[in-house]
This record gives C-alpha cells, sequence and structure tokens, in this order.
C-alpha cells in the first residue's frame, strides 16, 4: 500500500475520472513542426502516461491566425493537426489515462515576427518584452477569436482528445482581458469585472456547445500577476466563481504571474521555495465547489500528498518533476519514490533549451525530448567496463552502461562521488542541486555498478587490468587568466567554494562565465561580511542566467547585499596590492580598482593527460564531459548517455 493516500486516490472532473491527483500540465515543448504536431509530441506524453500520470493536459494549441509568439507552436486552427492529435491521442489513451488539449491565443504578448499580421490585444499596451504595440480588438474581431476557440475545439473532438482547457493565465488574450493593467477599455469588454470577464465567459460557452456533455472543459485562471494594477486573488476568485456558475465548466486550474513581465514566478527555479503559488488554488478552492488544480515546484510526492491533506487543492500539476522522471507516479505508488529522479529545478534544458528556440529536454534525463527516437540494441556481448571520474558525466556513464548489461566499475580518487557538484551546490539557494549527484549515485547502487572512492588511477593501471572499454570522465581543472600572472590573492571561483582560501574585505569577482559560478561565490562572500564588486565584459552579471529565469531573484539579493555590478569591462592586468586595470571595451577606457582579493569565474582547463596517455590501448577509449571540453552539466550528462549507449 502506498503511504501517499491523498495524491494517489480518484477524483472525478465532470464526464471523466483520474486514477490519481498527479496532473501533467500544460507547458511548451517546442516540438511542433510547420505548426504541426509531431511523433515526438505523441512518444512525450505517451512516456507520461505509462509513467501513471492522472491526467495530461498538452501544450497550448493556437486558436486563430493572429496567434504566432513563437517559432514552433502547434497551429489548432489548422484542420491538417487532427492527425497529429489522432496520434498523440492514441499514444495517451494505450496506457488508459485522459489527455486534454489545451487551447490559448497568447493576445498582445506576442509579435508580428512570424504572423506578419497585427498583434491582438484588447487595448494598444504594449507587453514588455515584446514591446510592440497591439491593435484594439473590435466587436467583429472578438467574436472571431471566440469563433477560432470553437473551431480548435471541434479540431480536438476529431482528434480523440477527452476534453480542453482554456489558457486564461499567463500568457492569453483573455488574461489581457481580465487584467486592469491591460484593459482599459470602456465598451461591453472593459470597466467592471464583470465586463472584463465577457470574453472568457463567451468562451466557455462556445466550446462547450462544440464539446457536449461527454467532454472535459477547465479553465486556468492566473490567481496573482505580480504586476502594477493587475489581477489580485481577489479577483481571481470572483472570476472562477463565474465559471462554475456557468455550469458548464469541470475544473479550475491555477497559474502565478504574468509569462514575460514576471515569468521567473512561472517557472520558478530552485531560488523560490516549493508550493510557493498555493495561497492561489487555495483562496479559489475555498470559493468554489468543482475540482481546484495546485501548482508550485512540487518535486516529489511528499510535497503534493501534503499540499491535498491540507486541502489547499484537489489536485496537482507536476511538470519539471515529470520531465526529469516519467515514471514519477509509478515509483510513489510502488513504495519506490526514493527512486524517483528528482528535479533540480535549475531551468537549464527545459525552460532554458526553449529560450533558445531548442526542444525542450531535461539537464538530467537525456531521454527527454527524444522518446520518439529508438536506442540502439545493446551488444551481444557484456563488456567489462571502466569509468574514471566520478562527476555527473561518469555517474551518467557507469549507470547506461550497466542498465544495458555491462560489468562496470567506477574509479573516482576523491573520497566523494559528484564532481564539482557538491562545490556548486555549496552555496547558498543552490543545495538542490546536489540531487543530480543523489540521482545518479542512487541509481548506479541500483543498478549493480561497482564504486571504488579515493582510488587513483592511471594508464598503466588501466593498460594492466585490459578491460573491454574504459570511459575517462576526468573533469577539468582552474586555469589561471593570463592577466593574473602569479599573484597570490587572485584565485578562482573553486579555489574559494572548496575551502582552499578565504577572501576578505574588498573583493572583487570576475565573471566571464555568465552564470552561477560568479553570482553565487559573489553571494557567499558578501555574507561573509566582503565588500564584492562583480565585473564582466558582458552587458549584464550573469547574463545566462536569464534563460534560467535567475537573473529577477540574482539582482533583488545582490542589491539587498550591497553587491556592487560593473559590466562591460574586461580585465587588462593586475599587480600587487592588487590593483586590477579594466578595460571599459565599448570605448576603450581604463578604471582601475584596488582589492584585497579577486575571484575568478573563468573558464576551465579540461583534465585529459590521461586520454591521451591511452591513445595506443588495445581496447576502447571515450571521453566525456569536462575532459572533452569544460561545460555545463547537461554536456556531461548526454555524453555519459550517449559514450554507454555506443558501447
Amino acid at each position: 500500500m502506498s503511504k501517499y493516500t491523498h495524491l494517489l486516490t480518484p477524483l472525478r472532473l465532470g464526464p471523466l475520472t483520474v486514477s490519481n491527483r498527479v496532473v501533467f500540465s500544460a507547458h511548451l515543448t517546442n516540438y511542433a513542426q510547420g505548426g504541426m504536431p509531431t511523433e515526438q509530441h505523441a512518444a512525450y506524453y505517451a512516456a507520461r502516461a505509462a509513467g501513471g500520470a492522472g491526467l495530461i493536459i498538452t501544450e497550448e494549441h493556437s486558436t486563430h491566425l493572429t496567434d504566432w509568439p513563437y517559432e514552433k507552436l502547434i497551429h489548432g486552427f489548422d484542420p491538417k493537426v487532427i492527425p497529429g492529435y489522432r496520434r498523440i491521442t492514441d499514444a495517451v489513451h494505450a496506457h488508459g489515462v485522459p489527455i486534454l488539449a489545451q487551447l490559448n491565443h497568447n493576445g498582445g504578448q506576442a509579435s508580428s515576427m512570424f504572423s506578419r499580421l497585427p498583434v491582438w490585444a484588447p487595448s494598444p499596451i504594449p507587453d514588455p518584452l515584446f514591446r510592440e504595440v497591439p491593435k484594439a480588438l473590435e466587436h467583429h474581431e472578438i467574436r472571431s477569436v471566440v469563433d477560432g476557440y470553437a473551431q480548435v475545439a471541434e479540431h480536438c473532438l476529431a482528434g480523440g482528445f477527452d476534453g480542453v482547457e482554456l489558457q486564461c493565465s499567463h500568457s492569453s488574450i483573455v488574461r489581457g482581458f481580465l487584467s486592469p493593467a491591460t484593459n482599459t477599455r470602456t465598451d461591453v469588454y472593459g470597466g467592471v469585472l464583470e465586463n472584463r470577464a465577457r470574453l472568457l465567459l463567451e468562451i466557455v460557452a462556445a466550446v462547450r456547445a462544440v464539446l457536449g456533455p461527454s467532454k472535459a472543459l477547465g479553465v486556468r485562471l492566473c490567481g496573482d500577476e505580480l504586476i502594477e494594477g493587475g489581477t489580485r486573488i481577489d479577483e481571481a476568485v470572483a472570476v472562477a466563481q463565474m465559471c462554475e456558475a456557468t455550469g458548464q465548466v469541470d475544473y479550475i486550474n491555477t497559474s502565478i504571474g504574468v509569462a514575460t513581465a514576471t515569468l521567473y514566478m512561472i517557472e520558478a527555479s530552485m531560488q523560490v521555495p516549493p508550493g510557493y503559488a498555493m495561497f492561489i488554488p487555495s483562496a479559489i478552492r475555498e470559493a468554489v465547489s468543482i475540482p481546484v488544480v495546485g501548482v508550485g515546484r512540487f518535486k516529489d510526492p511528499v510535497q503534493a500528498d501534503r499540499a491535498l491533506q491540507a486541502g489547499q487543492a484537489d489536485l496537482i500539476g507536476v511538470v519539471r518533476g515529470q520531465i526529469a522522471d516519467p515514471d514519477f507516479v509509478r515509483k510513489a505508488r510502488s513504495g519506490s519514490a526514493q527512486d524517483i529522479r528528482t528535479c533540480l529545478s535549475c531551468n537549464q534544458e527545459c525552460v532554458g533549451r526553449m529560450g533558445l528556440n531548442r526542444w525542450l529536454g531535461c539537464i538530467e534525463n537525456p531521454r527527454t525530448g527524444r522518446e520518439a527516437v529508438a536506442l540502439p540494441l545493446p551488444g551481444r556481448r557484456s563488456q567489462r567496463v571502466l569509468v574514471v571520474g566520478g562527476g555527473p558525466a561518469g555517474l551518467q556513464a557507469a549507470v547506461t552502461a550497466a542498465e544495458r548489461g555491462h560489468s562496470v566499475t567506477l574509479l573516482e580518487k576523491l573520497d566523494r562521488l559528484g564532481g564539482q557538484v557538491p562545490v556548486a551546490a555549496s552555496v547558498p539557494s543552490r543545495a538542490e542541486f546536489l540531487d543530480i549527484t543523489r540521482n545518479l549515485v542512487a541509481a548506479a547502487h541500483r543498478v549493480g555498478v561497482e564504486v571504488k572512492l579515493s582510488h587513483h588511477v592511471n594508464a598503466v593501471d588501466l593498460l594492466a587490468d585490459a578491460p573491454d572499454a574504459v570511459i575517462v570522465a576526468t573533469g577539468a581543472v582552474p586555469h589561471k587568466p593570463w592577466w593574473a600572472g602569479d599573484l597570490e590573492r587572485v584565485v578562482d571561483v573553486r579555489d574559494v567554494l572548496e575551502g582552499h582560501c578565504s577572501p576578505q574585505g574588498r573583493v572583487l569577482v570576475v565573471d566571464e562565465l555568465g552564470f552561477h559560478q560568479a553570482t553565487s561565490v559573489a553571494e557567499l562572500l558578501a555574507d561573509r561580511g566582503c565588500s564584492v564588486e562583480v565585473a564582466t565584459p558582458g552587458m549584464v552579471v550573469g547574463q545566462d542566467l536569464g534563460i534560467t529565469l535567475d537573473l529577477e531573484t540574482w539582482n533583488v539579493k545582490a542589491d539587498a547585499k550591497g553587491i556592487t555590478q560593473t559590466t562591460d569591462v574586461v580585465p587588462m592586468g593586475a599587480v600587487d596590492g592588487i590593483t586590477v586595470t579594466l578595460q571599459h571595451h565599448p570605448t576603450g577606457t581604463d578604471v582601475v580598482r584596488t582589492v584585497d582579493w579577486v575571484v575568478c569565474a573563468v573558464q576551465q582547463r579540461a583534465d585529459d593527460a590521461l586520454f591521451h596517455e591511452l591513445a595506443d590501448a588495445p581496447f576502447r577509449v571515450e571521453r566525456i564531459g569536462d575532459c572533452l571540453a569544460p561545460r555545463r552539466a547537461h554536456a556531461a550528462v548526454i555524453e555519459g548517455h550517449r559514450a554507454a549507449v555506443s558501447l
């Protein structure tokens, strides 16, 4: 019997019964091609259905020609989508799981780049991200929008969906009408809340007329936009009550924030506490009798079950948790929750990858986004494989090789596993990053990898051992920049985090990586009482934190901790004292800083000596991760998996 007595109980959603309370909520994937759903969509959703999700809600389907905010959007208004819909629903239904399609028009949160048509919105108020002035809808255009939702609902019926969800939350023309911040109309669609909700209720009526009583209809609402003059929880509750009063809505889903201005609170990183948005479903649930879905960075069954037990929601949206581990529910139900590959909330390969217009993946799960691509069968003969290095690359290689039937021994020179991960996770607000090591170590033990710690190995030993294959994952080492000379108090981030030195006084942090290394050590040193300045050649400090949605929280904390940020400067030299010359590269002028310490977040050097010493080995030798080229953890995991699959 599972201990998750609330999470794993069935529930009625209008005409549907879900077997448990875990919802794989709608989220973008970038798997569409030419506006059409793909085989990858079907394989992706089917994997989560096979893993036990109670309900699956697809990513948004555009309801109108004027709605094309990003390239890889499903054009639900085109009847050519129906065969692709059928592939998705058939694949999910094969596992006995209901699936809904999310319908949406993004309104003013878009640009005309792809559509070559004006952006439509309730009022001509530009979105702060897209910065394009939209066209205020006329009444005949509003009718066209409503008709578009009904048309896509017809396509969803033909495609085998069990119903639809209306996206009226973080990025939606309906949210634009509901919000007093973006709706300044003076006609029957503006002003008081009843008028601002008119479009939503018209869409509900039109879609329900298409669906009939046998299909489910849900509405996803934003409970707090977190913007000046925007929707707050009292109005969200009132709108939820209006939806229920129609008698046509089967459940309410919830959200927080606006997908442009406050996106960092919608897909919150590990900087934001779990369950942070549960005040929204809790308030709505007290006001309506239909089921309510809660969201808020749920990454394990215990969190979700407790929220249900507390009465905060009727169902829990678990997205990134099931992106990382499609078997999230199955493992919880079987009593193997400790085997769940818990999400890191790092946002690197899900949110961040799509921010670069690539398809959704996962830093921990190399199969996410590749479910439709079959792996080659393992070789007929089990091979004896030695993996040198126990960071993410080596651990993933060892796990995958053992899963595929090989005999694997992992050799690690330190007395612990994880490589640089435990170091990165030792700083403020980054502790959850350690889960990547915990998950891989648990998997290694589960699949029978022999692990030898404090084990120094050299090429002579490996050649004498004569295994079938050696995978070298020896990582990277700090590399002092050219301008630092031999100054002892110019150190690397790792020197500080690993405790080799303890900077005090005035500290200059040089950020040439644009990621967590510089910002994390800056926070740590500020907390220790140092006076900290971060200097970068980039336009902003930690510029890559923008795509992982950590930039906003970094700036808030930097301001609170008195950390100075200097941009567009390149170190040109340092002399005793320590005096550092920084060149402002847009103008070519120099600025000088006199400090007590300099901490460098700069590129590392591949520790690849062992690989080169094995160049003439009579067995197969692969190198992966940072010893191939120093990069981030996702590259290490992918290469570890790839090397093992190739054996």
